[in-house]
């Protein structure tokens, strides 16, 4: 069944950085198929909604420098629901922003917040836990986040700490954790009280608008200079406008960890964020020797706990690697520790030759 008054906003203005060199400037994650599925990360997103609700009610929070792309791999949905924003000032502004284009339209509006590139392979479980929000959310005065159940002590994600047992499946939260260092995760995920944070948000359009009034009024103002623009023809050159003057700050920080009507849903969904090469090895199958070879036959001599890929027509012959990548993308070769691995965003922020980027 699908609800007419549910809008899902899947955030899609990322460079995927971590994922350099595969991902780059021109054409981030979420338009890759990077499971090798024959379907680009964000397609895979919009596919799984539309059991919830109709494609009109799906929009797509990008970078302008997107839309084209957003509407090439969407091409279901209307242009009006690409939101583009004119400049990257993080989450909580592009999520103000939507909420007051669909407060303008629909007052009733819930709306569900979704990465673009993430992985979830439990669909049904997914779906049945955002319908669970959306109900709670509908009979309360709620920002509610789906909460992923720990599997390992990951040093690489924010966690969540629960008030309590949750009650008929939801939980109060009392509090947002930074990522760990190795220690503090472990005692996390002993604990059985923290979930991993994916970035998945359900809430009243209005109860959302409210919270930014009482804790971050400064992009709402700036938004809402001039509401009749919403939902116009002049609208596009309204936010060209006014967006770049809005705070650049994430809704952890601006709402999630101020807020005291914060609930999750601890979740059990098959979820990965694909966020590194590491997760991407993780997550797909391994040959015998650990292994993830996305390549044409190379030649391997003791290579193990890697991930190899290669370019189409290329050979590579590799020796003597233990848990490295090995990424080639024609004109970028990266060969990187995976213990090091949340240096290839630094490394990608050093190179000053955009050609590369």
């Amino acid at each position: 069944m699908q609800d007419k008054n549910t809008y899902i906003a899947i955030m899609a203005g990322g460079v995927g950085s971590r994922f350099w060199p595969y991902s780059r400037e021109t054409n981030p994650k979420q338009f890759l198929d990077i499971l090798g599925m024959g379907k680009s990360l964000i397609r895979l997103t919009f596919e799984r909604f539309l059991t919830m609700v109709p494609a009109e009610n799906i929009l797509v929070l990008t970078n302008t420098k997107y839309n084209a792309l957003v509407k090439a791999h969407l091409p279901e949905i209307p242009m009006e629901n690409i939101i583009g924003e004119p400049s990257r000032n993080n989450t909580a502004p592009c999520i103000a922003y939507t909420a007051l284009k669909l407060f303008r339209k629909n007052p009733a509006a819930t709306m569900v917040v979704a990465p673009s590139d993430h992985v979830i392979m439990k669909e049904s479980a997914f779906i049945t836990n955002v319908r669970k929000a959306v109900r709670f959310t509908d009979e309360n005065e709620a920002l509610v986040t789906l909460g992923i159940q720990p599997t390992r002590p990951d040093t690489g994600y924010g966690y969540i700490k629960m008030a309590g047992a949750p009650e008929t499946g939801v939980a109060k939260v009392e509090q947002f954790m930074e990522k760990p260092n190795l220690e503090k995760a472990q005692e996390f995920l002993d604990s059985g009280n923290y979930l991993w944070n994916a970035g998945i948000f359900v809430w009243k359009v209005k109860d959302i608008l409210e919270s930014f009034a009482q804790h971050c009024p400064q992009v709402t103002e700036v938004l809402s200079e001039d509401l009749s623009k919403y939902n116009t023809a002049e609208e596009a050159a309204y936010i060209a406008g006014t967006y770049p003057r809005t705070e650049k700050i994430s809704i952890d920080y601006a709402i999630l960890e101020r807020a005291s009507n914060v609930y999750t849903i601890p979740s059990d969904i098959g979820w990965s964020d694909l966020g590194t090469w590491a997760s991407l090895h993780a997550f797909r199958d391994k040959d015998e020797d650990g292994n993830v070879i996305n390549a044409e036959e190379p030649m391997l001599d003791n290579v193990t706990n890697s991930l190899i890929q290669l370019p189409k027509g290329k050979l590579a012959v590799i020796k003597g690697l233990d848990d490295y990548f090995v990424i080639d993308d024609g004109d970028v070769l990266l060969i990187y520790p995976k213990s090091d691995e949340q240096a290839i965003k630094t490394v990608r922020q050093s190179i000053s030759n955009e050609t590369y980027l």
